[in-house]
């Protein structure tokens, strides 16, 4: 099989490596697309996230959708042809935090394209049967494979433990920002206020969600709950100033490993500060929202590649107005119009 490889020295190649058998309990997924997230276009700008460092040749990639073409042990054989999203999470059945149900806080967590894990960015990988979730026909490949970012934004949205008719500030109108947008209006918020200092992005994010956009700094009325998607520590400090006594601030955008906070804000108002880390449980919520029109995920990709491509795929983040990136493992290039597979292997 044809992977993309980004070695030590941050040069991506594309190599031929053995197709993959998949273990007991596994199933063999021949991948049809992969998005691209930013986490992946650090790896190749630094060569590493916090304690994760790229030391040998990784494959890139973590959103992925695809076919189950084989199955392991202990796995039924029906699976077989049925379209998939991929969960890309390996925990550690046995650790605690996996057997109270924050399986993706598991200490030992074998996470695609997570040195030294490699990840979706080839023609074929392995996974755990209980992580191929079943796609409906209806549902995109490229829909598909943007379940794993949304997930990221049911998580956030759940810590922000908001109500029917709710407010929320979110921080940041990348696609994590976007996909926060979209699952707050799906959950029936009244208000919710996208900051953000790039004009395009913020009529995107009106497009995909928000009532209301800021430029940063401006005055915002006091909100319930604030999600970051942007990682800036101003932004964050503003955030948490918008709340209301009691409310709830959540940080998934990745940004400095410290920064400053009011404290004597956060004490005074009973606000109760947390982080997300991917996420748990969350494929099914992602599928019912993507079936009934809830979110529109085939909007948000804006640019295609092939797997030679991938290197424009992760500089695709340059182009104004662009959103998501999706790649096609199967093609050495993107020339052709975007293919229907929603029924292509059904």
């Amino acid at each position: 099989m044809r992977a993309s490889v980004l070695s030590p020295g941050r040069q991506l190649t594309v190599e031929t490596r053995p197709v993959p058998r998949p273990g007991p309990g596994d199933v063999l997924v021949q991948v049809s697309a992969v998005g691209i997230c930013g986490s992946d276009t650090h790896y190749l700008r630094h060569g590493r996230i916090g304690e994760h460092v790229v030391r040998e040749p990784l494959i890139l990639g973590h959103e992925a959708a695809g076919v189950i073409v084989d199955v392991g042990a202990g796995v039924q054989s029906s699976r077989i042809g049925q379209r998939v999203s991929i969960e890309p999470q390996r925990p550690d059945p046995t650790s605690t935090e996996t057997m109270r149900g924050d399986y993706h806080l598991c200490p030992a967590m074998r996470f695609y394209g997570t040195p030294p894990v490699d990840g979706a960015l080839t023609e074929f990988v392995t996974i755990g049967s209980a992580f191929a979730h079943a796609v409906p026909d209806d549902v995109s490949d490229e829909a598909a494979a943007l379940f794993e970012p949304l997930s990221v934004g049911l998580a956030s949205i759940a810590k922000a433990s908001v109500r029917l008719g709710d407010s929320l500030l979110i921080s940041g109108a990348g696609p994590i920002g976007l996909m926060c947008a979209q699952v707050a209006r799906a959950a029936g918020l009244s208000r919710i206020v996208v900051s953000e200092p790039d004009e395009q992005r913020r009529s995107q994010a009106l497009r995909f969600g928000a009532t209301d956009v800021a430029v940063p700094g401006t005055a915002i009325a006091p909100v319930d709950a604030f999600v970051d998607a942007s990682g800036a520590p101003a932004a964050v400090t503003a955030g948490i100033s918008a709340l209301r006594p009691g409310g709830r601030a959540v940080l998934v955008g990745m940004g400095a490993d410290t920064m400053e906070l009011p404290i004597s804000l956060i004490q005074n108002r009973e606000i109760v500060l947390t982080g997300v880390f991917r996420y748990a449980n969350t494929w099914p919520t992602a599928t019912r929202l993507a079936t009934t029109g809830a979110v529109d995920l085939d909007s948000m990709v804006t640019a295609r590649f092939g797997l030679d491509e991938l290197s424009e795929a992760l500089n695709a983040d340059h182009i104004t107005g662009h959103i998501k990136a999706v790649v096609y493992p199967a093609l050495s290039r993107y020339t052709e119009p975007r293919p229907d597979t929603r029924k292509a292997h059904s």
